[in-house]
């Protein structure tokens, strides 16, 4: 399983969550999770594992400082993009795919560090378990 793997389930996570069109759980609810309140609360409580998964899997890789560096530097890139005339930020919901895209790599990033720090250092991270 590689990067983009581990990337698209971050990317599916979040615009599964919310998106800019009408087809996200957000919505759903809004409209019509009083009639189905079971089924909002199983898939809230689905999206809630991936969310612990992937945010834990993350703090633990690259920690809270490594997350906002990881988002800095997309940041700095969103603004070099804008800053030569490739990317307009005009569009509300161009922006909002923006930051999905910004925030799933970093949990992207996150889940996929140990794969990278064990191929580039040899050292594997392991948890650590108090007897």
């Amino acid at each position: 399983m590689g990067f983009l793997t581990r990337w698209f389930f971050a990317f599916t996570l979040l615009a599964l969550t919310f998106n800019p069109t009408q087809y996200n759980y957000v919505n759903w609810v809004r409209d019509y999770g009083s009639m189905n309140l079971s089924i909002a609360v199983l898939l809230a409580l689905i999206l809630c594992v991936g969310y612990i998964i992937y945010l834990r899997a993350t703090l633990r890789s690259i920690g809270a400082g490594g997350m906002v560096l990881v988002l800095a530097i997309v940041g700095a890139l969103i603004w070099v993009l804008y800053d030569f005339g490739v990317l307009r930020l005009d569009n509300k919901s161009l922006n909002v795919w923006l930051g999905l895209i910004t925030l799933s790599f970093v949990l992207g990033i996150g889940l996929s560090w140990s794969h990278v720090r064990r191929a580039v250092s040899g050292q594997s991270d392991v948890d650590d378990i108090d007897d």
